[in-house]
Parts: structure tokens; sequence; C-alpha cells
């Protein structure tokens, strides 16, 4: 099949809606540690056709939907296509177009060290230019890699997922050798499908507040929103010198020829990509208390609500000078939680529409509810790890999970279809 779409999204004035199917895979395992997979706790490797049937019945037009990466190559220099064919040609099929999310957290299995290995930024441009070019007639939308600042904390800082690197030095390690198969993913997507491309960078919104100020937290609240934006202004090419960030990339080994490469070969986006949750994209200094950060000692998240998310729209639109788009956003609750954030987060678009900012999309994600990253570390049934933050409640039966639609899809449709 090969899709036909119309004028770009990018051009047409509209605000468009889209939604998503989480899709984080982390098939590394280990003693205390299974590994993930998303699509295979959600059953949507089955339901795929229903699933993407759901996603057009709300009158979602585009749909952030990632390749499961080891899946697609199991050893090195082997590529399994027949999955990915068959659910991209049923996406177009339904009229959904996809952004084709390329890494969402996780390499394959046979890569060692997964995002630290000397070779990774060219296996990962292999992947990317082989799915472009497969994908040419169905696909022009692209995410080289969701929220690489969250790879970069929980790979390479936090020592969460593999290859389990700590501190400062862990997350610039993890950082630039994603940047650089971003890079190179980029380039390699774009020489397949020229002008057609559309390059959707996602960066998460992270935020501090209270107080940051204080002599205590100053150092710390200025590094953590700089790196917020690391591998964003390294694949820009703005990293310098000057950069905040510079002396932690030289501990990490990143030296003058290698920030020169950044600069010589910087791609931009076409679109950036924001994603932000009200309760937890927001972190808070506390008066007199320290925290380390991280899973063993975290700042307390406070709800941003729609002033935070405005204020981090603003601040990627203005720092990397393309259109935005809300590229994830919902809050785990109830459904009239939700629905009350819905509304909230699709009018905070049009205001800042109507103050002019290039506003192209409002995505909820996910499609259907999801289950805690959690599940890998514990031995439980996935059902005590759901998370309520679905158009979709996911119903566990005899046949498996259901897809159960409520007042939140309905709410999602009033907004597609205004």
């Amino acid at each position: 099949m090969t899709a036909s779409w119309q004028q770009s999204w990018l051009t047409d004035g509209r605000l468009h809606f889209a939604l998503g199917i989480e899709d984080t895979f982390v098939p590394q395992s280990r003693p205390g540690e299974r590994a993930i997979d998303e699509y295979e706790l959600t059953e949507h490797y089955q339901r795929f056709a229903s699933d993407f049937e759901l996603a057009a019945s709300v009158g979602a037009e585009l749909l952030r939907w990632g390749i499961p990466w080891y899946r697609l190559t199991p050893e090195q220099g082997s590529w399994s296509w027949d999955w990915t064919d068959r659910a991209l040609d049923a996406m177009v099929a339904h009229g959904i177009e996809p952004i084709i999310d390329l890494v969402h957290y996780g390499t394959p299995t046979w890569l060692e060290g997964g995002f630290a290995h000397p070779d990774y930024p060219q296996h990962v441009e292999e992947y990317a230019a082989r799915v472009s070019e497969r994908y040419s007639g169905l696909a022009r939308a692209y995410t080289p890699v969701n929220e690489p600042v969250i790879h970069a904390l929980f790979c390479g800082e936090y020592s969460y997922w593999p290859p389990y690197l700590t501190g400062r030095e862990g997350f610039a390690t993890i950082a630039t050798n994603l940047a650089r198969g971003f890079v190179r993913s980029q380039r390699a997507i774009a020489a397949n499908l020229g002008d057609d491309a559309i390059l959707v960078h996602v960066e998460a919104a992270m935020d501090f507040i209270g107080d940051d100020a204080a002599p205590e937290h100053r150092e710390e609240a200025e590094r953590l929103r700089q790196q917020v934006y690391l591998v964003e202004d390294l694949v820009t090419g703005r990293v310098d010198a000057d950069h905040p960030l510079r002396a932690s990339l030289t501990l990490a080994g990143v030296s003058d020829d290698d920030l020169r490469w950044f600069a010589d070969h910087a791609v931009r986006p076409d679109v950036m990509g924001v994603n932000y949750y009200p309760r937890h994209s927001v972190e808070l200094f506390e008066p007199g208390v320290r925290h380390a950060g991280g899973f063993a000692d975290p700042r307390p998240s406070v709800d941003g609500g729609t002033e935070a998310l405005e204020r981090a729209m603003r601040r990627f639109a203005e720092r990397y000078g393309a259109p935005v788009m809300l590229t994830e956003t919902c809050v785990t609750g109830t459904r009239a939680e939700r629905i009350a954030w819905l509304d909230a987060s699709v009018a905070a678009m049009d205001r800042l529409r109507a103050d002019g900012l290039p506003v192209v999309g409002y995505t909820w994600w996910p499609l259907f509810d999801m289950y805690e990253w959690t599940w890998r570390h514990t031995t439980a049934p996935r059902h005590e790890h759901l998370l309520t933050m679905g158009l979709h409640d996911l119903v566990e039966s005899p046949e498996g999970l259901l897809r159960v639609p409520h007042l939140v899809a309905d709410r999602f449709r009033a907004h597609a279809s205004r």
C-alpha cells in the first residue's frame, strides 16, 4: 500500500490532533529485572489493526508509533519485516499518518552496551536508512529519538536501564553518543525522503521551581535546566566552548573535534515536539532540603498545570526556532480528571496559537492504558501495574485485553472534529 498524503500538516495552519501508543522496549534482562515490551504487555502485536481502527474512530489524524528495533533485527545483520509491514499497511488503510518513533527507549540485545557502544551511531543510522527506504511510500514523519534527556538520565545517570552508567559523566556519555546517532539517523532519513521528510524532534519538558535560587540549590537547578536541552543543543550545533555543560562533556571525553563534528553536521527539527505531564514534569526545590535526585532520593513533583505547559512550549519554540507540537500529555487518574486536563491543555494550545506561537499539533498519550515501567523490576502480574491514562481502558478478559471506550474518548473526538 502507498499513502496519499495531501498538504503537509505543518503548513495548513490548523491544530492537528494525534494519539500515541506506548512503545517502550527494553529487551535486556538480568536478575531482578525482566525485559519490558509495552506492545507485548498491551497485546498490540495481535491487535494492531483494531487499535488503528480505534484511533481513527476518535478522529486522530496522526499517530506517534514506534518500531520495535530489537524485533526488527533480532540478530546483527538479520532483518524481519513481516509484522511492521502489516502494521504500517493497516495504519495507512485507516487514514492515519504515522509519526514513526525509531528509538523510544531500548536497543537490540546483540548491541553490547546499548547506547554507550562505540558503534551505536552507525547501527542506528543503518536502521534509520533501511526503515525510511522501505516505507518511503507510507511514512514521511520520523522522530529519531524520543526524549533523549530521559535516555541519558535513566541509562547514564540513574543506572536504571542498560547500560547502567552512573553520575554526570555517565549522563554526558550517553547524551553525546545518542546525539551522534541522532544526527546520522536524521541525515539517512533525509537522504531517502528528500523534501518530503518531516523530522519531529521530541524532548521531555522538565522544569524546576521553588527555592531554586537559594545558594545551596542554584548551581544544581541551573545544571538540571541546561541538561534538558543538551542532546538537542548538540544535534543542532549549539554546543561550543561557552556552553554551560562544556565541562561535563569534557569529563566524558568529548573533545573540541567532537563539537566541531556536531557543528559541521548540524540538523534541525521541522517540528519541535514537547512531552509534558502536569503532575510529573515540574520538580520542587524545597527550602533547607537537599535531594540527590533520581530514583534513590527524588525531589517532589508538583502539578504545573497549564502555566508550566505554556512556558515549556514557548521555551522550546524560541530556543530552536521551529514550529512546536505537544507530542505527549495526559494525567493518570479518573475519567473526570482526564477530561478536565484534556480540555485545559487543548485550551492552552489555542491560547498559544492565538498569541502567534506556531503550534501545529496536540497529542494525547496514550490511545489506551499502559503498564508502569516498574513492571520490569517486580514479579507481579501486569494488572498490578496498570496506569489509567488512556482514551480507552484496558480490561482483562478470557479473550485477552479489551479496549473499552469511555467519555474521555468522546471528548477527544469532539476536540478533533471541531
